[in-house]
């Protein structure tokens, strides 16, 4: 006498199939937390590669500061903006650093003027670096996610608020022995700047960055 066949009962595939879906739940979640986990990596680095590309570039403008008798400074500082006289192979440029707000709290924008080749148009150059508002061609929004920034001078010493009034040395003006004696700021060694990072903008505390000044 033949055995008759027997099959799954319908609570024992209920069973299987709840105990398959629980597993899939947890592979899937496993697959979702290494993607996140991927995904925030990633932003990190791409955040940190952005700010050395433009720390590096803050670094470079210092490097290649060219004091020029056309313009007030080679280098001043207003609270809000940094405005430097930079030398190319294509002749001085007018570059100026500010911190303007935005939607991510502030960022650190970066201006730069045309290279050119005589005094006129170097003091056109600055004249225009007093009036930018950020949006102006040749600006770029180098880092964002900023609350704010400082800037130090190292004169005589120590650091200083770029603000002080430094070292004043005489500065001849072409005309004879008649004319008169320009007095101009001294080129600190150093620059100083402290970026202070805005909640979510994924940077914690303050970054301290010391620059030397060229030539």
């Amino acid at each position: 006498m033949k055995r008759r066949a027997q099959g799954f009962t319908l609570v024992e595939v209920l069973v299987a199939m709840m105990v398959m879906a629980i597993m899939a739940v947890m592979a899937w979640q496993g697959v979702d937390g290494i993607v996140r986990a991927r995904d925030a990596s990633q932003v990190r680095l791409e955040r940190t590669l952005r700010l050395n590309t433009v720390v590096a570039q803050w670094d470079q403008d210092l490097a290649s500061i060219q004091d020029s008798s056309a313009v007030p400074q080679a280098l001043a500082c207003d609270g809000g903006s940094v405005r430097m006289v930079r030398r190319t192979p294509e002749g001085l440029q007018i570059v100026a650093w500010s911190f303007r707000p935005d939607d991510s709290g502030g960022a650190w924008v970066r201006w730069a003027g045309p290279a050119v080749t005589t005094a006129g148009a170097l003091q056109d150059s600055w004249l225009r670096s007093l009036q930018l508002q950020g949006s102006e061609p040749g600006s770029l929004k180098a880092l964002t996610g900023l609350a704010g920034w400082q800037v130090y001078f190292y004169q005589g010493n120590g650091w200083a608020n770029c603000q002080s009034t430094g070292n004043q040395v005489p500065s001849i003006v072409a005309g004879g022995a008649s004319a008169p004696v320009a007095v101009r700021t001294a080129l600190p060694s150093g620059v100083r700047a402290v970026l202070s990072f805005a909640g979510g903008s994924g940077m914690n505390g303050d970054l301290t960055r010391d620059s030397l000044v060229g030539p």
